[in-house]
């Protein structure tokens, strides 16, 4: 059975930043705990120390009355603690067996057989299906996921920290999680998970504590509670939870893509004849598990991405007088059309921001192009830096600091802010709210509305979907590189959307709607 942990007066510094100040948290066994807080708050920061990453500077961990030091993984497994994190801790090549016994000491010799039927009998107790000799590279996003579960209770896990756990699955995995959750908690595991869903806060927990920069704030019996009573609980201040979608006006026609096919380096088909149409003045949704093309469509747009003979991408500017294809062009190309696009991709640091630069420089990659002397003018990105911070509340020690020293969130608050402010005709956003809290989070959506407003185009790719059914005025659904259906955002329901997701209809393949 599970020990109770109790972190008592935690803290957690790095160099100036606070990220835990006297945080005191009790974990029972047999329980879901969720833990929310706004990005910065310390969550991630919190559960890392009790997962053996970072070390406490002060404070003290007890795990069944008895005080341990948690100096590394190994200590946390060896207390029956697992995290797993965003980002899965798997190696492609392996197959499942050999990536859940990987690091153990076993000898020289394992046997994998074994270990299949020590794998399936963990999956008959919880509900999991997991084939033992697939490789990673061939499972999916919720198989990988199920793999690291079962990695860790292959271990002897009994507290098992889970973050963002539902980030990429569809409303039918999340379901198949949660029971598979709801199994262990009834077995005597002690769960924590970190998520800024408050829907599934609500549906799945039975206590919530809240954190709000570095301090622990309070706790709360999930019944007891309702998302209104928790926003206002992260943010310090009453929040509206509404998303607002006002009916388009004047819907014109921005960006056409006709039978657009595009095959990566190694001959897979990332893209296969998409064909649809983006309006000014509307938010398009792209809805679909994760590699199913919603990277590959956004880049190709961008120029990013060589389009196969006979795809046409057209692009229309706002005042109808031209229209531009864009198949074959760079996205240098693209810009001295006149092409007012911005695009805020998945890969924050890789391929949005420059890492080792500050917010000003940073904010001058998409101007500095722009001038006429080889002396840059760093007077209107400082401006539009110091402003992007202001409106967005990004948490930063000062402008100059390098953006790869952010929070995640941060990072993205900047990027977003970024392209928000070019003020552009089309506007591509790449899961802009992925890692963000809640308020932040409303802010982005509220961001978009105003862009439609004044009659961008505004493509948003997102993994949540309660939030494409509120936001969206269409929803374009991807099936491994096709599109399985385009649906109206105020008549469609999640179940639908979803099994639009695994499911591709022939008879709806390059709908264009």
């Amino acid at each position: 059975m599970t020990n109770e942990i109790r972190m008592v007066n935690i803290r957690k510094t790095f160099g100036e930043v606070v990220a835990n100040d006297k945080v005191c948290l009790t974990i029972n066994p047999g329980e879901i705990l969720s833990l929310l807080g706004e990005n910065g708050s310390g969550k991630t920061t919190l559960m890392n120390m009790l997962s053996g990453i970072y070390q406490p500077d002060g404070g003290h961990i007890f795990v069944g009355g008895r005080e341990v030091v948690i100096r590394s993984p190994r200590d946390a497994f060896a207390l029956g603690i697992g995290m797993i994190h965003q980002h899965f801790k798997l190696v492609d090549v392996l197959t499942a067996a050999e990536n859940i016994i990987l690091g153990l000491n076993e000898g020289a010799l394992t046997d994998l057989k074994a270990v299949g039927v020590r794998v399936k009998a963990i999956c008959d107790r919880y509900g999991f299906v997991v084939e033992p000799d697939k490789k990673v590279y061939e499972m999916s996003v919720s198989e990988k996921q199920t793999l690291e579960i079962v990695k860790l209770l292959y271990r002897g896990a009994e507290i098992l920290i889970l973050d963002e756990p539902t980030a990429v699955l569809t409303p039918q995995e999340t379901d198949m999680l949660f029971a598979v959750m709801r199994n262990m908690k009834e077995d005597g595991k002690a769960i924590i998970i970190i998520t800024h869903k408050l829907h599934e806060v609500m549906d799945i927990s039975d206590r919530v504590a809240v954190l709000r920069k570095g301090l622990f704030i309070g706790e709360v019996p999930t019944c007891e509670t309702d998302p209104q009573k928790l926003t206002d609980m992260m943010v310090g201040r009453a929040v509206s939870l509404n998303i607002d979608r006002p009916e388009p006006k004047e819907r014109r026609e921005c960006l056409s893509m006709k039978n657009v096919t595009v095959v990566d380096s190694d001959g897979v088909k990332k893209l296969n004849d998409v064909s649809f149409t983006a309006y000014g003045g509307e938010i398009l949704g792209i809805a679909g598990i994760s590699g199913s093309g919603q990277k590959e469509l956004l880049e190709t747009v961008a120029g990013l991405c060589r389009v196969c003979p006979g795809g046409v991408i057209a692009y229309t500017a706002q005042d109808g007088a031209e229209r531009d294809d864009l198949v074959g062009k760079s996205p240098v190309e693209i810009r001295n059309l006149g092409v007012r696009l911005a695009f805020v991709p998945e890969d924050r640091l890789g391929m949005g921001l420059v890492g080792s630069m500050g917010i000003p420089d940073n904010m001058m990659l998409r101007s500095y192009k722009e001038g006429h002397s080889p002396f840059t003018n760093r007077k209107k990105p400082k401006e539009l830096g110091a402003a992007v911070v202001r409106d967005l509340e990004v948490v930063t020690p000062g402008l100059t600091t390098p953006v790869r020293k952010l929070s995640g969130g941060n990072v993205q608050k900047v990027l977003v802010g970024r392209e928000l402010a070019a003020s552009p005709s089309l506007l591509m956003t790449a899961y802009a709210v992925r890692g963000l809290d809640i308020n932040t989070s409303y802010t982005i959506y509220r961001l978009l509305n105003e862009q439609k407003g004044r009659g961008a185009a505004v493509i948003y790719v997102g993994e949540d979907l309660d939030v494409l059914l509120e936001l969206c005025d269409r929803i374009l659904v991807l099936c491994a590189g096709q599109i399985s259906g385009i649906v109206d955002g105020r008549n469609t329901t999640k179940e639908e959307v979803g099994l639009m997701m695994t499911h591709l209809s022939a008879a709806e393949e390059g709908v264009d709607s």
